[in-house]
C-alpha cells in the first residue's frame, strides 16, 4: 500500500482528500501545517507528499525548498490560484506536479497514479538491471543507481528531474518532443500550453551547470522540443 503525506489546512478539504484516498488503497497521513512535516517524511519515507500552497505558518513553496534537502520521491502542490506564476514557481522549487482547487478527486487520483508509475516502473527497471550507465564526457548517469555524476561530483536530482535526464541522455544529438516527454516523464497529454516540462529542463540545466540564457548542453529547440547535446559535457 503506497503512503502519501497530505498538508492542508482546510478541515473539510483535508477529510475530503484523505477519505477519498484511503478508499482508493492509500495509506494517507493528514496534518493542518507543515510544523511537523519534516520530521514525518523523514520518519515514515513516504510515496508521495501533496502540499497545499496558502499554509499558516510556512507556506507550500517554504516548505518545499525545506523538504527538497530530505526527500526526493515525488511532490504534488494543491494551489487555489490558477496562474501560470503560481505553477512555474512551485515547479521551479522542486514540486512534480500540481492541481488546482477547487479540485476534481478523479484528476487527483489521476496525477497521483501518474507520479507513483514513475516510481514503480523505476524500480522494476533497477531490479531487473537492464538499464547501462549513460556516459558523456566528465557526465556519469546511473539509471540502476538512479545517479548523476559532474566531474565526479554528485548531483542531486528529484525523481523526475533525473527522469527528465535520463529520457534526453537516451537520445543523444536528437531531439525529444514536448509529446513524448509529457507522455512518458509528466503523464498525461501535452495541450499546447503546459510549460511543465521547460520549467524542469530549466532546473536541469541549473543543476548541471549549462547556460541559463544560451544553453548549449540542453537545447531547446522552439516549437519542438528539447535537444540533448552529447559532446557538450568536457
Amino acid at each position: 500500500m503506497s503512503h502519501i503525506v497530505l498538508v492542508e489546512d482546510d478541515a473539510r478539504l483535508r477529510t475530503l482528500v484523505k477519505d477519498f484516498l484511503q478508499q482508493h488503497h492509500f495509506e494517507v497521513t493528514a496534518m493542518a501545517d507543515g510544523s511537523q512535516l519534516i520530521s514525518t517524511v523523514k520518519l515514515q519515507k513516504p510515496s508521495l507528499v501533496i502540499l497545499d500552497v496558502m499554509l499558516p505558518g510556512d507556506d507550500g513553496f517554504t516548505l518545499c525548498k525545506h523538504l527538497r534537502r530530505h526527500y526526493e520521491g515525488p511532490l504534488l502542490f494543491m494551489t487555489a490560484r490558477d496562474d501560470d506564476f503560481d505553477q512555474v514557481l512551485g515547479l521551479e522549487i522542486g514540486a512534480d506536479d500540481y492541481v488546482t482547487k477547487p479540485i476534481e478527486p478523479r484528476v487527483l487520483l489521476a496525477r497521483v497514479h501518474a507520479l507513483l508509475r514513475r516510481i514503480k516502473s523505476a524500480g522494476r527497471l533497477n531490479e531487473a538491471g537492464r538499464e547501462p550507465v549513460l556516459t558523456y564526457g566528465n557526465l556519469t548517469v546511473d539509471k540502476a543507481a538512479r545517479q548523476v555524476l559532474l566531474h565526479g561530483e554528485e548531483i542531486t536530482l528529484t525523481s523526475h528531474e533525473f527522469d527528465m535526464l535520463w529520457l534526453l541522455a537516451s537520445h543523444p544529438s536528437e531531439v525529444v518532443d514536448r509529446n513524448t516527454i509529457y507522455e512518458e516523464i509528466i503523464g498525461r497529454e501535452y495541450d499546447g500550453l503546459d510549460r511543465s516540462a521547460d520549467v524542469r529542463v530549466s532546473r536541469l540545466r541549473k543543476k548541471l551547470h549549462d547556460n541559463p540564457t544560451n544553453p548549449y548542453r540542453i537545447k531547446t529547440i522552439w516549437g519542438k522540443g528539447f535537444f540533448f547535446v552529447a559532446d557538450a559535457w568536457d
